[in-house]
């Protein structure tokens, strides 16, 4: 018989049960070889946000032009997909664990040419972005040979919680990178934010050596050049559930990501008002500060609360209805006349948003065969990377039109309306469920 003394613990060990079923999943951390993959992904990521705020500011700086700012994403962008493709064929070709060290090398001694170049003060744009083009070509070969690796550590059933490990430290790295960048050249010099992200850098360096040996499972016959890439594809373009993953990654952002008109708001909506023109400005800086940062606060919270997202078999039918969320969130906070509202409507799209990347990245890892993992892989880094700029794209000319309302309502809802129909038209992505399909053996199947 339980009596009133017996209560209060029985109570709180079912409310840390709950809180344990809620909280993210830390079991892969438990595998030695993930841990310190994990560690170095998280932190060179912030390191890797400090640079990424630093470049654009040197630019600035040295041009006085925001053309040359956006110049930048074009000079990333495209050895981004050129190598992000054929750096996924090379994995699939050999010892995952060196391409991996390799690649990051090559990452790494970009950020020290940033570095020489900031000390010896030689303000030479065309070796910014010569050395911006080669860390992109260095992280398009690396993302996907981390990618294919994860499958290889890990059980199937915890290739979700690994996942998101990884997706919720990128987000916060999205978050700290930045504010550390503002510290650091608010105080300092850019070469102070190159070398912090050298320094840091070097962490990915030692979990890419003390990994295992991660060749592949067959042998494989040929180079991995434009064939390897073609035959891929093919295999995507053959898998509905696949293929139907990256359809509604793109939808995603390339119809409701409403970054783009960021600026636009936080002067028109968010910074106006009767006390002046030098505190509009004030309030329109802080805006767009948090406007930018509410998408990651939403992606970390989310993370920090996932731990029921391993638990989940329905993961096509999730994975749609986390990207209806998003839309609907967009379109909500378009509406929204308070920052704050604002702000919070974007961080549920962020949670959601990270929901989404979970069973997308999951489900490329088990459903496809390891021998094609590095290509798939290779898609999805360029699907993840050229998603949003579309969507910056889209935002902007739809604005210059319609009015930024009208492209931030209407590509949320678009989007949560495109995504539904997509997933009925193919309807493959919402019969997965990870009990009856299972992991592809090696030969596809």
């Amino acid at each position: 018989m339980t009596t009133a003394k017996d209560s209060p613990p029985a109570a709180a060990t079912a409310r840390t049960s709950r809180w344990r079923r809620l909280a993210i999943d830390t079991r892969p951390l438990g595998n030695p070889a993930y841990r310190r993959l994990w560690i170095g992904h998280t932190v060179s990521h912030v390191g890797f946000q400090v640079t990424a705020v630093a470049v654009p500011v040197q630019v600035y700086d040295l041009t006085g032009s925001s053309f040359w700012v956006g110049a930048l994403g074009v000079a990333a962008l495209v050895p981004l997909i050129a190598f992000g493709l054929w750096g996924g064929a090379i994995a699939d070709h050999m010892d995952r664990r060196r391409l991996l060290f390799v690649s990051s090398c090559v990452t790494w001694v970009s950020t020290l040419l940033l570095l020489i170049q900031a000390v010896l003060g030689l303000d030479a744009l065309w070796l910014i972005m010569a050395t911006v083009a080669v860390q992109s070509c260095g992280f398009a070969v690396s993302s996907p040979a981390r990618g294919a690796i994860i499958p290889r550590l890990m059980r199937p059933e915890e290739v979700a919680a690994a996942n998101t490990l990884n997706f919720t430290a990128s987000q916060a790295g999205m978050l700290a990178g930045p504010l550390l960048a503002g510290v650091i050249l608010a105080r300092w010099h850019y070469a102070a934010a190159y070398a912090l992200d050298a320094a840091l850098f070097t962490v990915v360096l030692w979990a890419a050596l003390r990994l295992p040996p991660i060749p592949p499972l067959e042998d494989r016959t040929g180079s991995p050049g434009l064939r390897s890439v073609v035959e891929g594809l093919r295999y995507l373009a053959s898998q509905p559930v696949l293929l139907m993953s990256f359809v509604v990654d793109v939808i995603a952002m390339g119809v409701a990501m409403p970054r783009a008109l960021f600026p636009e708001a936080a002067e028109t909506r968010f910074g106006g008002g009767a006390g002046g023109e030098m505190a509009a400005d004030g309030v329109a800086s802080g805006a767009v500060g948090w406007l930018f940062a509410a998408i990651a606060i939403g992606s970390v919270l989310g993370g920090l609360m996932s731990g029921w997202i391993g638990r989940i078999h329905r993961q096509g039918v999730a994975l749609v209805a986390s990207i209806v969320v998003w839309g609907l969130a967009v379109a909500a906070a378009g509406l929204a006349s308070s920052l704050w509202l604002a702000v919070v409507l974007l961080a549920v799209g962020g949670a959601a948003d990270l929901v989404s990347a979970v069973f997308r990245q999951t489900i490329l890892q088990t459903y496809a065969p390891d021998e094609m993992r590095g290509r798939l892989q290779g898609v999805f880094v360029v699907v993840v990377a050229g998603g949003p700029r579309l969507g910056d794209l889209r935002a902007g000319a739809v604005a210059a039109v319609a009015g930024a309302t009208v492209s931030w309502v209407g590509g949320g809802l678009a989007c949560a309306v495109l995504v539904v129909v997509a997933s009925l038209c193919v309807p493959a992505l919402l019969r997965y469920d990870t009990r009856t399909a299972g992991p592809a053996d090696p030969a596809g199947r």
